[in-house]
């Protein structure tokens, strides 16, 4: 793992940032796929529209969950290190927190079907979410705990990863958790073959990746930890889980009720 690829003159060209970069890229470009496969051509020139807001917003809300919910003790301490995303990493949790109140204003402004927008845009989630967690690897931060066995990671000293722990092996927590986000991208292709109510892909995003991530904090390392030995992420997780389930129970129970296209024309006795 390297943090920097190469340097121009003075300026380090950062694997993180560059591989955050890639998954927000590749992310848009699966959005944008699915829009047009899914018949929502006119969802397109908005997500355009969207894509650089949701960028920033998602950067700001990411910066905000992993100062002041994952590492306040340590940044209010080092206050001048609260705008480096490069030391210590942007929070996912966060950064669709901040995305999806961006989203919410666009959507909001420009009366658009939210369940129908955010149906589109869980697979490039997932899909973001998955390579964005190899920026993490790179950069040495979202590490686990250390494994007292004879096999995890080792981290270069530069890494906050090794100034924690050493050179002790540590749980890949982060890498575990990048495989399941493709893992529950492949499953959210496969439920994509029928028909569900409106909202139930995104939901199933909220639900399962919040699931696997409350699941994987349990090796997690990086972060303090509160009631019941949960960390933030875990925190933020299980009533995102439960919430979840009780809007998903809530988006059947409304497709149930709409009337079928015979309910609206029965057929003459």
């Amino acid at each position: 793992m390297h943090q920097y690829w190469f340097w121009i003159g003075n300026f380090p060209v950062r694997a993180y940032s560059t591989i955050f970069a890639l998954a927000f890229l590749l992310g848009l470009g699966a959005t944008l796929y699915f829009a047009k496969a899914d018949g929502k051509r006119d969802l397109v020139a908005h997500l355009w529209n969207l894509a650089p807001m949701l960028l920033l917003g998602g950067i700001v809300g990411a910066r905000f969950w992993q100062v002041f919910f994952f590492d306040w003790p340590y940044y209010a301490q080092h206050p001048g290190e609260i705008i480096a995303v490069w030391h210590g990493g942007l929070s996912i949790q966060g950064g669709v927190a901040g995305a999806f109140i961006v989203g919410a204003w666009y959507i909001y402004k420009h009366r658009l079907d939210f369940w129908s927008l955010a149906d589109v845009v869980a697979p490039g989630l997932l899909l973001g979410q998955s390579i964005g967690r190899d920026a993490n690897l790179m950069n040495g931060d979202a590490f686990g705990d250390p494994t007292h066995r004879g096999f995890g990671i080792l981290y270069p000293p530069e890494t906050l990863a090794y100034q924690t722990y050493g050179d002790q092996p540590l749980w890949p927590a982060e890498v575990w958790e990048g495989q399941a986000d493709v893992v529950l991208f492949a499953i959210l292709l496969i439920l994509k073959q029928r028909r569900w109510p409106k909202g139930f892909l995104f939901m199933y995003y909220v639900i399962a990746y919040n699931a696997v991530r409350f699941l994987l904090e349990m090796l997690r390392g990086d972060s303090p930890r509160y009631l019941f030995h949960w960390d933030a992420a875990q925190w933020t997780s299980a009533p995102l889980v439960v919430l979840g389930i009780g809007v998903l129970i809530f988006l059947f129970v409304r497709d149930g009720r709409k009337p079928t296209p015979d309910d609206k024309n029965p057929a003459r006795s």
